[in-house]
């Protein structure tokens, strides 16, 4: 690998699904401005759209996830540079 690439700010973080509440914790050096209390400790939050937990290809279970009209906004956004 190379030398001087990678962050070295690792620290245990707490990402939540908020599509059903599953919270897990793991290492990463993404950063948040929220906690949350996880298993009787403080850690910083990263809320996820979808995690394995939710995704139709781990579940089997098919279904639309349109948080806040994500579709919507794409189109809106995009719409100006199509023209």
């Amino acid at each position: 690998m190379r030398k001087d690439i990678h962050p070295e700010d690792y620290r245990l973080v707490a990402f939540k699904d908020m599509t059903n509440d599953y919270t897990f914790v793991c290492r990463s050096s993404t950063a948040s401005n929220e906690t949350i209390m996880h298993e009787g400790a403080e850690y910083p939050l990263i809320k996820l759209d979808i995690s394995y937990k939710s995704h139709p290809f781990f579940t089997g279970i098919v279904k639309f996830v349109d948080t806040a009209g994500r579709i919507d906004k794409f189109n809106s956004r995009y719409a100006k540079t199509k023209k």
